[in-house]
């Protein structure tokens, strides 16, 4: 890319893009529009560019947002000592933009974030359950979860079409079904809290019929909805700052209607209708600092044993013993949601296009 100037590239795979590559390939509109939605961060961040364009020039940089099917042209053509490549959304399954750091790293280019095999192990729950096990954090999927006195071991079980791959274990509270590479922290329906393995199987039919996928079914956590956030603004910055806060959305689980009321053009609609509404934000340490510090620990785990870097967020249930489950962590949080940009007023002091733009500065000067 010819530019003097030290260069921002935003990768981003629009809504449009994938809506119209699922058609193709067969999916109903229906469900074309309930898996693009998923990529609604480019659709709610497309109209800041120009913001993140001006803050990015008041730090000397240029900046340039690029589409998901134009980077392996853009990149090719950038200067490896003056550019750095931003993700914004991620995916190996119905989304593509997995892609986007390995082709930054092809053509040796820096990246803001954490490396291209994370991309794919965060979005299968299942493999990346078992992963996150074996390194100890308390994912309810496969692995501990820690409770102020012993351990509590949970594993998940995987079943694609009414057919079991790996069976789960027995619960006495039940279970909790969600697909494995869709999003996946939330229940699609509101029965995906079961009390009957059959109707798992059920789930896991429809969940295939409509989505492709296969489902993981892990024994049901109680607790509140809790996300940790975090933005590497300076290289040095640590867990400390972490953003860490309860979600309240006045449901125990998110499903697929709900998430699709906060983002992208069924967000918009709702705030033109006036009848949008954002889940409550709380921080945790107010009320459990016990378990924000646990919360800390297990983000500093998956700094040092799993490599997450720069920016990434992650979602955990906590108990009011403060025992804590880890249930996802993300490498392309939501950055125009409206968590994210509360975390970077309430830690940074910044809107979310000055953040981004003082994180990419610090990275291209380090």
């Amino acid at each position: 890319m010819p530019n003097s100037q030290p260069t921002l590239i935003l990768v981003h795979e629009p809504e449009k893009a994938c809506f119209d590559r699922l058609v193709a390939d067969g999916y109903p509109t229906e469900r074309a529009t309930e898996i693009s939605s998923y990529l609604a961060q480019s659709t709610d961040l497309a109209p800041e560019f120009g913001q993140l364009a001006g803050a990015c020039e008041k730090r000397g940089l240029a900046f340039t947002a690029v589409e998901l099917d134009d980077a392996p042209t853009v990149l090719t053509k950038a200067d490896p000592a003056r550019t750095l490549v931003w993700t914004l959304t991620d995916g190996v399954a119905y989304f593509r933009g997995g892609a986007s750091p390995a082709l930054a790293r092809l053509n040796g280019l820096k990246t803001l974030g954490a490396d291209d095999s994370l991309f794919a192990l965060c979005q299968d729950k299942f493999r990346s359950g078992a992963v996150l096990s074996a390194l100890g954090l308390p994912v309810p999927a496969a692995g501990l979860a820690v409770p102020a006195a012993g351990l509590a071991v949970p594993a998940a079980g995987l079943a694609r079409n009414g057919a079991w791959l790996v069976e789960p274990p027995a619960s006495p509270a039940g279970w909790f079904v969600k697909p494995n590479r869709l999003g996946a922290k939330i229940g699609i329906w509101p029965d995906s809290r079961i009390t009957e393995l059959g109707h798992a199987l059920e789930l896991s039919r429809r969940v295939f019929a409509h989505y492709r996928d296969d489902v993981v079914v892990q024994p049901y956590v109680a607790g509140r909805n809790a996300r940790a956030s975090f933005l590497g603004l300076k290289p040095e910055t640590g867990v400390e700052a972490l953003g860490v806060a309860f979600v309240d959305s006045g449901g125990d689980f998110q499903t697929m209607a709900d998430s699709m009321a906060l983002y992208g053009d069924t967000g918009q609609a709702a705030r033109n209708a006036g009848t949008y509404a954002e889940p409550e934000l709380e921080p945790v340490a107010a009320s459990q600092p016990a378990a924000d510090r646990a919360i800390r620990a297990v983000a500093q785990k998956l700094i040092a044993g799993l490599g997450l870097r720069d920016v990434f967020s992650v979602d955990l249930r906590v108990e009011a013993d403060d025992t804590i489950h880890l249930i996802e962590f993300e490498v392309c949080p939501g950055l125009p949601c409206f968590d994210f940009r509360d975390y970077c007023r309430k830690q940074w002091g910044m809107n979310l296009a000055d953040a981004m733009a003082e994180s990419a500065a610090n990275r291209l000067r380090s």
